[in-house]
């Protein structure tokens, strides 16, 4: 099962939209769009729940990325 965690990689403000679009396997803009429209909706509440979150869910641990296989590598000259 995966946990939960704010994004490093994908933030625009603390990374939990970014995380919540990983865990969930969806394009994190479209949570973003959503957390928006559920905010204006919302009165504030979610902009609140919002904040919680951010404090509550941990930070990703830090991720090295592997480089590419060398035969993807190409040498000229």
């Amino acid at each position: 099962m995966k946990k939960l965690f704010r994004s490093t990689m994908d933030r625009k403000f603390t990374g939990l939209a970014g995380g919540i679009g990983e865990w969930l396997g969806v394009d994190p803009t479209i949570i973003r769009i959503v957390l928006i429209a559920s905010g204006v909706f919302s009165f504030g509440t979610t902009l609140l729940l919002y904040v919680i979150a951010s404090v509550l869910v941990p930070k990703a641990p830090f991720e090295v990325i592997p480089p590419p296989p060398s035969s993807s590598f190409r040498y000229f000259g």
